[in-house]
């Protein structure tokens, strides 16, 4: 085994740690003000949906035209507006969720690079005699990685289903609202 100092400033500091979290923040505040943002939109548009269908539905006399007119026009109209609202959140979410599926990933290969060079060094500078347990303590240590790395492509298959669950309800939302205007 050599004998090489144990250099700290080989480990880097925390900053990628901090950048990622700053960029998870930012992910998460932007996705929340174009959540707000769609929200808001979509309030005003309600409003003034409803105050144009109040206003035409006034002018109706006979009830069953006024039925018809509620059943034909506004119910149509407002499943064509949630279903609208429903898709712009769900790209919302989506975009979010790769964002932040690529902040981890980084965030993975950094730490585990940084790992592997820690121990690296660490066991390059055990003590003369010690070879049998660097040798079990790096075994050990791969061992865990393999298990890391079977956790991270299951963390990152649940990523794609959520993706996929998205699409789902996105394409269900979707056929419901041409199923009722073909009803």
């Amino acid at each position: 085994m050599s004998k090489k100092p144990f250099d700290m400033k080989a480990m880097p500091g925390q900053q990628s740690a901090v950048d990622a979290t700053r960029a998870a923040g930012r992910v998460a505040m932007e996705s929340a003000q174009a959540i707000a943002q769609i929200n808001q939109q979509a309030t005003q548009e309600l409003a003034e949906m409803i105050q144009k269908r109040v206003s035409e539905l006034m002018k109706t006399q006979d009830p069953r035209s006024a039925f018809e007119f509620v059943h034909a026009e506004v119910l149509q109209d407002a499943a064509k507006e949630i279903t609208q609202y429903h898709n712009q959140l769900l790209q919302v979410l989506k975009s979010g969720n790769q964002e932040l599926t690529d902040i981890a990933e980084t965030m993975i290969q950094e730490s585990k690079a940084d790992l592997i060079h820690f121990v690296n060094e660490a066991t390059d500078n055990a003590p003369v005699g010690s070879e049998a347990y660097v040798s079990v303590f790096k075994t050990s240590f791969n061992n865990a990685l393999q298990n890391f790395e079977l956790i991270r492509a299951a963390m990152a298959d649940s990523f794609t289903n959520f993706e996929k669950s998205v699409e789902n309800v996105s394409n269900l939302s979707g056929q419901k609202g041409s199923s009722i205007k073909k009803g």
